[in-house]
């Protein structure tokens, strides 16, 4: 096995080598602008990763690599336009460096790019790589579209939201993970548990992106902080300070939630002092504590050589005490 940093390389140098066409402009200049942003590249890892401890060689799943992080800057671009974003890694999105219809449009190209990217995969793997492609693309717009349905609804669950980020986030990870067993030649179970590892991983790790929002250091975290806060976003932290909040808690949260006017430079230390009142930073801890742990549970299933385990175990960790 490579070093995590070894793999991220390829993945790197793959994508500076990516030959955008030069007309028109307005279509490429974005997607390349966007992909020369850089970001943790873990999708295309854990393919590369998950490929060669299966014993494949991870040049062969270069390209479905690629396809997959092009599929993933394809659904931030739009979901940047539909949050009103600004900065995405620290840097203007693209939505606000040219406008919505470039945004939109260059992002609908850079999925059929992401395709073409899949497409290229040897011929006996492409059946199976292609489904598993387009079902995760499916489950990740019906997440996005729960989330968004989530804005109009004042009585969502917590299992309610652990299902959302599970489809908008975590099967992408494990589509990842499968994309690399499939292309390895690994058998259906090793496949399954590579993949329910990597929808564990993705749990954790969404909820670790939602405690950042609020608790993080917008210099590291490579955009602002306090967004949810101040769009009212359904997460685990608004969730369960709903249920539990009482008394002044209860009245205040209520007061913030329904100002639409309300101040970031007030709205979002106000209501971050209830989530610490109410103890929701420890409660969201415990609950990517139990994500790791199911994420480790389906890596011993998986049936890996040590030094493979450890480096998934390894990165299972990382994700979780991350500060971007």
């Amino acid at each position: 096995m490579k070093t995590y940093d070894e793999y991220l390389l390829m993945v790197n140098s793959a994508i500076q080598a990516i030959d955008y066409p030069q007309q028109p402009a307005g279509l490429y200049e974005p997607i390349a602008y966007t992909m020369a942003l850089g970001g943790k590249r873990l999708r295309p890892v854990l393919t590369l990763m998950a490929c060669e401890a299966m014993g494949g060689n991870p040049d062969h799943a270069l390209n479905a690599a690629l396809g997959i992080e092009l599929f993933h800057n394809f659904t931030l671009l739009h979901d940047d336009v539909m949050d009103r974003a600004d900065v995405r890694r620290g840097q203007p999105t693209v939505h606000r460096r040219w406008n919505d219809n470039v945004a939109i449009l260059s992002g609908d190209a850079m999925l059929t790019l992401a395709t073409q990217h899949i497409e290229l995969v040897d011929d006996r793997h492409l059946l199976a790589a292609m489904r598993l492609f387009n079902r995760t693309a499916m489950q990740i717009y019906e997440g996005q579209q729960w989330d968004m349905d989530f804005e109009h609804r004042h009585d969502v669950t917590e299992q309610e939201y652990i299902e959302m980020i599970r489809l908008k986030t975590s099967v992408l990870l494990g589509c990842a993970c499968r994309m690399g067993a499939i292309l390895a030649d690994a058998p259906q179970d090793r496949q399954q548990a590579i993949y329910d590892m990597g929808v564990a991983m993705g749990l954790a790790f969404q909820l670790q992106d939602d405690m950042l929002d609020v608790w993080g250091d917008p210099e590291t975290f490579g955009k602002e902080v306090g967004g949810d806060i101040m769009n009212n976003k359904k997460t685990f932290l608004l969730i369960n300070a709903q249920q539990r909040a009482q008394g002044d808690d209860a009245l205040e949260l209520r007061h913030w939630l329904n100002d639409p006017y309300a101040l970031r430079d007030q709205k979002y230390p106000a209501v971050r002092a209830i989530y610490e009142r109410l103890g929701l930073r420890q409660l969201s801890e415990q609950a990517i504590d139990h994500y790791n742990a199911q994420a480790i549970e389906a890596l011993r299933r998986v049936g890996l050589a040590d030094d493979a385990y450890s480096a998934f175990a390894a990165l299972i960790n990382r994700l979780t005490t991350r500060s971007k």
